[in-house]
């Protein structure tokens, strides 16, 4: 895993051929918007809980703790799940497998709006992690797959993208669908869950047809292009590759490298899922604000966040350095969070900006520092690996901060014990041992 002993270069594209030039460039036209798009309504159906805190209170009862506690439990089945789905994709392609997890997921979105009470909401949100699992990190492996070292940063960068364009959209379209309020007697949250889940079950199908497994299934590829991209990939995987590598797969999963890196996507998460599903509750508080209002406002830290990690992911694949800019990102979500503590909900959403652009930046760097870190016999395992285990975060930290809400009335115990984290993470970044150049 440490493989400081190698020197290969981990950036520029100077030598680059025309043909994997070409080959690349296609790529991120034929193959790129999919994914984006397939993202991008994966994260409108994960986000959109937040928008409907105060209607599952209103209709069905549930209080902070049960809100919290069930939009963690999503967490739970998703990690639960990850790594076997990963294994999956190996085994059966990406199209055949995210087509899957696409329609199944729908699915599930489409039966929350069914939901009657406190039980049947934890089981349906528990389901929905299940359903998902692996999609996230099985994209990031398909990237892998797809394009060298050199060329990922910006593709993880584009793909990541997605998820912050859906927390920017997330809010103008559920807060449109709540005003459905009523037709066909019909509460405006289960409106929302339908007709959002029944897009994604749609999506799915489209994907079946238009997604491509492997380099050597493009038919828009020349023979010349698919074979300097295979070869650029390959090379790339080769000099990943270290005397650690004759292990076992169980046991590089379980170095310290690694759980390292479990950590530190941990606390990102954990900042992360905290923006998303409490600061539309923190807006609410603003006098005379509508619900459209509210998800128009809660767009806006993302929007920051978009432009961040496009920014960092060129300068990375061009100079490095991605170790110190993920120490960077964590240290702004700490200032982020501490910051939410004091002031006015417009100021709250201020901090509350500066903490996802800090998640989302952390995410864009982490992913191109973890690919080009983990042995390539662990690639797929080790993603899924970190994946599952960090968006854990996304479980305890809604479930905590709903609980210490219920019990003081406030966020602010939460969201400093979520600066100390972030902090924490900071440690676990400077304790890492990466490749020269990563």
């Amino acid at each position: 895993m440490s493989a400081t002993t190698n020197t290969i270069p981990v950036t520029g594209i100077a030598e680059d051929s025309a043909a994997l030039k070409s080959a690349v460039r296609k790529f991120y036209v034929r193959m790129m918007p999919l994914v984006v798009i397939m993202l991008l309504v994966n994260q409108v159906d994960r986000t959109n809980l937040g928008f409907i805190q105060d209607a599952l209170k209103a209709d069905l009862g549930l209080g902070a703790a049960a809100f919290g506690l069930g939009a963690g439990l999503f967490f739970v089945g998703y990690a639960l799940f990850e790594v076997p789905s990963n294994m999956l994709l190996q085994r059966y392609g990406a199209r055949i497998w995210l087509t899957r997890i696409m329609v199944t997921w729908g699915l599930v979105t489409l039966l929350m709006a069914f939901t009657q009470g406190e039980y049947t909401f934890y089981f349906l949100r528990f389901m929905l992690g299940l359903m998902e699992a692996g999609f996230f990190p099985g994209v990031i492996f398909y990237l892998t797959s797809w394009l060298p070292d050199a060329h990922r940063g910006r593709a993880v960068a584009i793909f990541l993208s997605a998820s912050a364009l859906a927390y920017i959209v997330t809010g103008p379209i559920s807060g449109a669908l709540l005003t459905m309020h009523g037709m066909a007697g019909i509460a405006g949250w289960r409106w929302m869950f339908l007709i959002e889940g029944g897009g994604s079950m749609l999506m799915g199908l489209v994907s079946i047809r238009y997604l491509v497994s492997n380099i050597a299934d493009a038919k828009w590829l020349t023979a010349d292009e698919k074979h300097e991209l295979q070869s650029a990939v390959t090379r790339d995987i080769t000099g990943r590759k270290t005397a650690q590598g004759e292990k076992p797969q169980w046991r590089l999963l379980l170095q310290r490298p690694v759980l390292t890196l479990c950590g530190i996507y941990f606390v990102s998460v954990m900042t992360g899922y905290t923006v998303t599903f409490w600061l539309p509750g923190i807006l609410r508080q603003i006098k005379d604000i509508n619900d459209f209002q509210v998800g128009l406002l809660s767009s806006i830290p993302w929007i920051g966040a978009v432009i961040a990690m496009y920014v960092l992911a060129k300068f990375t694949d061009d100079k490095g350095h991605r170790k110190v800019l993920v120490g960077a990102a964590l240290l702004l979500q700490a200032v982020g969070m501490a910051l939410a503590t004091t002031g006015s909900p417009w100021f709250a959403l201020f901090a509350l900006t500066l903490a996802a652009i800090g998640y989302k930046s952390c995410n864009s760097v982490f992913w191109s520092m973890t690919a080009m870190s983990l042995e390539p016999k662990i690639l797929a395992s080790g993603i899924a690996l970190i994946n599952s285990l960090g968006n854990l975060g996304g479980f305890v930290a809604p479930t905590a901060v709903g609980a210490i809400k219920q019990h003081t009335g406030s966020l602010q115990a939460g969201l400093l014990g979520l600066t100390a984290c972030s902090l924490i993470g900071m440690v676990l970044v400077a304790s890492l041992r990466l490749r020269k150049g990563v």
